[in-house]
């Protein structure tokens, strides 16, 4: 007699398995194993975490949070969790809830520079430059010679005004980033702030004609609304012609 066909168990992947795909770049097929490994381990806080960063890099940034979250409810003392949420909130533009979550981190090693460093960057992304500043003046401290530092410290002094701070600051950035465009640009808006606006327009013009996209685009509002402070009616006239001021611009042929 025939004995019936017995159905056929699979043994869910391991979490060292699912980490090595992760690690390989295969997210579709940590997606695919943490499904079965959830499937049977329904409180796993270790495969939330790993579907969290498959999702986060296939850029769904709102599934990877429910799952980051997840592994955090799971186990809230784990330090990798809440870093791994902090970095989707931002990934997300939740700029003030990440800088909330690296704020705790740093709270509770206040030797971790880098985390002081994310919460000042994600205040400024959240609009709060008073708030950024602290963070990032506690970053300069814990690390004098981190460049990326003393850039955000010196753009959060220069969203609060502070032309001198914004100054000093950007000078440290230039020397420690070996002259990085986003650190001469931070020059040049503290330049403006601290009244030398003639070097802060060529240094914006000499940005126009290196960078592109976005940072070209940005760089040259600037300078155009640097110019109107300073032009007549002839020179507003000019700088209400978008394309004849930007040739005028790049070509050298405007002062301020």
């Amino acid at each position: 007699m025939e004995q019936p066909d017995r159905p056929v168990t699979t043994t869910p992947p391991s979490v060292p398995e699912i980490q090595q795909a992760l690690e390989r770049g295969e997210h579709d097929a940590v997606l695919r194993a943490t499904d079965d490994r959830l499937a049977s381990h329904p409180g796993d806080d270790a495969a939330h975490e790993l579907r969290a960063r498959a999702l986060l890099a296939l850029g769904r940034v709102e599934e990877a949070e429910q799952h980051a979250e997840d592994a955090v409810r799971l186990d809230p003392e784990e330090i990798r969790y809440r870093e791994l949420l902090a970095q989707v909130l931002a990934a997300g533009g939740a700029h003030r809830e990440a800088a909330e979550e690296f704020n705790r981190l740093a709270r509770n090693d206040p030797r971790q520079s880098g985390w002081t460093l994310a919460e000042a960057e994600e205040r400024l992304g959240a609009a709060q430059p008073g708030m950024g500043a602290e963070a990032a003046r506690r970053a300069v401290r814990l690390e004098p010679r981190n460049g990326q530092a003393q850039l955000t410290l010196s753009q959060a002094l220069a969203r609060i005004g502070d032309g001198p701070g914004a100054f000093r600051a950007a000078g440290a950035a230039l020397r420690l980033l070996g002259g990085r465009p986003d650190a001469r640009e931070a020059l040049a808006d503290a330049r403006w702030l601290t009244n030398e606006d003639g070097a802060a327009f060529r240094q914006y013009r000499a940005l126009a004609r290196e960078l592109d996209g976005e940072g070209r685009e940005r760089v040259t509002r600037k300078a155009k609304t640097l110019y109107g402070q300073h032009a007549g009616r002839l020179g507003r006239l000019l700088a209400a012609i978008g394309p004849l001021w930007e040739l005028a611009f790049r070509s050298g042929w405007l002062r301020v």
